[in-house]
């Protein structure tokens, strides 16, 4: 039964664990410089490593919701955050382009298992419908609290070891995170009756809908941003910014090279997304979601372009940073919340783990696509102008959706 209260032990717990899992993601940019220059490898092979990661964490996500509605949520987190901790502990072993690759697919599916497919899809089930859609806002920016923690956290201990031994510290820590799976009292689905569609009917229902293409269709650009800029913002600030003056502001707080600059703007896109997705998800429970997304998309079509037209300073990547992380992760409580309005809470997390491939689709392209352009051409400015384009596509996509809820075929 879902709870009256908007703050709920399986909100905390739900956020606590993506806070970890999320911290650890969000830091693989910093290692694409360190490990392409002592292994000597190009770009692209690092790149194709996290792009990697990113196209099994969208395979996985149906997955892991599906194990979680039919064998229980605390059993697919769990089976997620081994699965993670086993694909970490084994890449810091790797030493070829091709082992890495292989072992980011568990990294990938540990994501899956420990991120917003399962957990939000709990979160939904646990909290009252006045409630769910800023309970959604909630546990995603928990994720991007670990933004802000896992890149500097990352960048401080590779001054004190190697790459390899950081990603065993990020592997023993994804473990942990299970301390907080005791809080989680999961409400399990409601028993299935007699009149309820069974997943195969609801999801035919929905793929037959133009408003879940739709959906599915305009995610992508979500994940072509997040994931470019996730791996590879790092190392664009260190090589394409200005230098940051001695004795200034940021000099004085620690940040005295455009490396360490690098590591905090995906710190500082995560702090700004805190607020930006809480209020996502508080005015998505009001407002209609799909013009939401739309203003969502657009802005970050036009802070993008804004960007790379500028002359890169420390100043505008602080500015770029706080812009584009106010609309960083304000896409998902909105997108899952459409999606349980929809079609309902019960197979929730499947649908949206669904949706959630085309946006790790888009991810894949952004991380590849970023590492294979900068080899051909020495700039990622093609790659920027790619996610420019596709923004705007998906702030056009959004329209024409129908947010009412169909009505469900009548049982025989």
């Amino acid at each position: 039964m879902s709870q009256s209260r908007l703050v709920t032990p399986v909100l905390i717990a739900g956020s606590l664990i993506m806070l970890v899992g999320f911290g650890i993601r969000a830091s693989f940019g910093v290692f694409q410089i360190p490990i392409a220059e002592e292994f000597g490898w190009l770009r692209a092979e690092f790149s194709l490593a996290i792009a990697v990661q990113n196209l099994a964490w969208g395979i996985g996500q149906p997955i892991f919701s599906a194990i979680a509605e039919r064998f229980g949520d605390r059993k697919a987190i769990v089976l997620g955050a081994i699965t993670y901790a086993i694909g970490l502990a084994l890449t810091a072993w790797a030493v070829t382009p091709a082992q890495m690759q292989l072992l980011e697919i568990l990294v990938g599916f540990g994501i899956a298992g420990t991120g917003f497919g399962v957990i939000l899809a709990v979160v939904g089930r646990a909290t009252a419908d006045a409630h769910r859609s800023m309970a959604l806002g909630i546990a995603t920016a928990a994720g991007s609290a670990g933004q802000v923690v896992g890149p500097p956290v990352a960048a401080a201990l590779l001054g004190v070891m190697d790459w390899s031994g950081v990603f065993l510290i990020f592997a023993a820590l994804i473990l942990a995170s299970l301390a907080f799976l005791p809080l989680m009292k999961v409400p399990q689905p409601a028993p299935q009756s007699a009149v309820d569609e069974t997943m195969g009917q609801i999801l035919g229902r929905a793929f037959r809908d133009p408003s879940y293409v739709l959906i599915f269709v305009g995610f992508f650009s979500c994940g072509y941003q997040l994931g470019f800029i996730t791996a590879h913002f790092p190392a664009f600030v260190a090589e394409v910014c200005g230098p940051i003056a001695p004795g200034g502001l940021l000099d004085g707080i620690g940040i005295s090279d455009t490396a360490t600059l690098g590591a905090w703007s995906i710190a500082l896109i995560g702090i700004a997304n805190i607020g930006g997705t809480i209020l996502a998800g508080k005015l998505g429970g009001t407002m209609t979601r799909k013009y939401l997304l739309t203003g969502i998309y657009a802005g970050r079509t036009v802070i993008a372009a804004a960007f790379i037209l500028m002359p890169m300073t420390p100043l505008t990547v602080i500015v770029f940073s706080i812009t584009m992380g106010s609309l960083w992760l304000a896409t998902v409580p909105l997108t899952s919340g459409l999606i349980a309005h929809i079609y309902g809470l019960r197979f929730m997390g499947t649908l949206y783990g669904i949706v959630f491939f085309s946006h790790q689709l888009g991810s894949f392209l952004g991380v590849w696509l970023g590492g294979r352009l900068y080899d051909i051409y020495g700039t990622y400015d093609a790659v920027w102008w790619v996610g420019v384009g596709v923004g705007a596509f998906s702030a056009i996509v959004h329209l024409p959706i129908r947010e009412a809820r169909p009505a469900a075929p009548l049982a025989a």
